[in-house]
């Protein structure tokens, strides 16, 4: 697999991994639920503002096809999927884990999250069929043992009642990341500030509810600004991986998150990592190398399918423009796929969720 199709995936598990001692330095300060909102809010405002912008200084393609319409938001038809999503990912996911990190220390926090990738991964298997081989399985396996390692602590791994809570947030997080899949063909910054700022406002708006009060300016300044990179972005780039790498995948990538939470704790407070950490780092090298070296490749056929996202002119996109346009670089607009059966290596991206019988 082309390291460029990797980068959005392992990105956005930096920011994510990056997020989390942050967030657990602001969790004394603030009540959980109100920090998950006041995050998610941070998310929403910040892509919303990008969003805006982008859209006053863009001068491609689609400018010029504003008569016929520029594909902005989601579909009426896929809106359950998007609504779902933002109930399981964006107001249960997010709340769990604020209330587990207030119970839970920061490392066995840790150890607890690397269970999404694992169920993010078993529901697009099971549930969606999306195709895995022998080394995506493995790869997967590696990068979930080095989680585990990495926040291991001998004698601490019981299921406490905070455990609980971080368990149930991974499982709201699995189900979000396999629904978010079938929307990332649209703009991933729409998509994921959407979701920020409907998760943001609706727990902000449930812990002022429930006596809550907002911390002080600073305090709230931090938490918005880690929610925009650390939600916000990250759920951008994690869009982007599902749109060309399909769900599992991607959360294995994602399963990376810790080590780069540790990285960035060891930053902030320096000291020698131990024999565990440098164990779970070969590890998570192993299973990412594994990912990498995929080669997936047979004869198969593409339905007529019609969409918008960002594309440039490959061999499935090689169609006309009702605009003025040259044939080169990444653009955006409404498109058509006709039927066409072909063989080239592929994964289960947007154009690839045919079945595999075998």
């Amino acid at each position: 697999m082309a390291l460029h199709a990797a980068l959005p995936a392992l990105a956005a598990a930096l920011l994510f991994g990056a997020s989390t001692p942050l967030a657990k330095l602001l969790v004394g300060n603030v009540p959980p639920l109100l920090l998950a909102g006041l995050l998610y809010l941070g998310s929403g405002l910040g892509l919303g503002v990008l969003w805006a912008l982008r859209r006053a200084a863009w001068r491609g393609p689609e400018r010029a096809a504003a008569p016929t319409g520029v594909p902005v938001g989601v579909p009426r038809r896929e809106l359950p999927w998007l609504l779902a999503a933002i109930a399981f990912g964006g107001m249960l996911g997010p709340a769990l884990l604020m209330l587990g990190l207030a119970q839970t220390s920061a490392a066995a926090a840790s150890l607890l999250l690397n269970v999404e990738g694992v169920l993010t991964a078993v529901i697009a298997w099971v549930v969606f069929r999306e195709n895995a081989d022998r080394r995506i399985v493995l790869g997967m396996v590696a990068i979930v043992a080095g989680g585990v390692l990495l926040a291991w602590e001998p004698g601490g791994a019981g299921l406490s009642v905070g455990a609980m809570f971080i368990l149930g947030a991974c499982l709201c997080w699995a189900i979000d990341n396999n629904l978010t899949r079938q929307v990332s063909t649209h703009d991933a910054v729409f998509v994921a500030g959407v979701k920020g700022l409907a998760a943001g406002a609706c727990n902000t708006a449930l812990a002022l509810a429930g006596g809550a009060a907002l911390p002080a300016l600073p305090t709230v300044g931090a938490s918005l600004l880690v929610g925009f990179f650390g939600y916000g972005l990250s759920l951008s780039l994690f869009v982007v991986a599902l749109r060309g790498l399909g769900t599992a995948r991607t959360g294995a990538y994602f399963s990376v998150a810790p080590l780069f939470g540790v990285l960035v704790a060891l930053t902030l407070w320096p000291e020698l990592p131990g024999p565990l950490f440098w164990a779970a780092a070969a590890l998570m090298a192993l299973g990412v190398t594994m990912h990498l070296r995929e080669r997936h490749l047979h004869g198969h056929s593409h339905d007529t399918l019609e969409h918008a996202h960002p594309h440039r002119h490959d061999a499935h996109h090689q169609h006309a423009h009702d605009f003025a346009f040259s044939g080169d670089g990444v653009h955006l607009h409404r498109h058509r796929h006709e039927a066409l059966t072909h063989a080239h290596p592929h994964y289960p991206d947007i154009h690839h969720r045919h079945p595999h019988p075998h």
